[in-house]
């Protein structure tokens, strides 16, 4: 049966192992949280941009603003919750501020991203 364009199952029949297992395997729901919130962080193109910069070099706001096209101040914004989200690290150099990837599972989850969306 479809309804609102979903196939649905045709009879109503709860496999109970099966959903007692997936309860059981179930995140609790402040993760489940954090979870999407940090998939919230990917869904803005100018950060993915701004990651794509760090995965070639470590920056600072200048040569990011220059290289993306952007007032200082758009970048730092970003920055600023790319940072919160634990996804940039920064360092100071006398007066200049370096960003760089904060670990290597940035690139992974933008490379499984990749992945999937080039999937036919």
């Amino acid at each position: 049966m479809i309804q609102n364009g979903i196939e649905q199952c045709d009879t109503v029949e709860i496999h109970t192992e099966l959903v007692k297992l997936v309860n059981e395997k179930m995140p609790k729901e402040e993760e489940l949280y954090d979870l999407a919130e940090l998939f919230k962080v990917f869904g803005d193109s100018t950060r993915i941009r701004i990651l794509f910069v760090l995965f070639e070099a470590e920056v600072c706001v200048c040569d990011l603003a220059q290289a993306l096209h952007m007032t200082q101040s758009a970048v730092s914004h970003q920055l600023r919750i790319l940072k919160q989200n634990k996804l940039v690290r920064s360092r100071r150099e006398g007066k200049s501020v370096f960003y760089s990837l904060a670990d290597s599972h940035v690139r992974t989850i933008i490379d499984q991203g990749r992945e999937h969306i080039e999937e036919e």
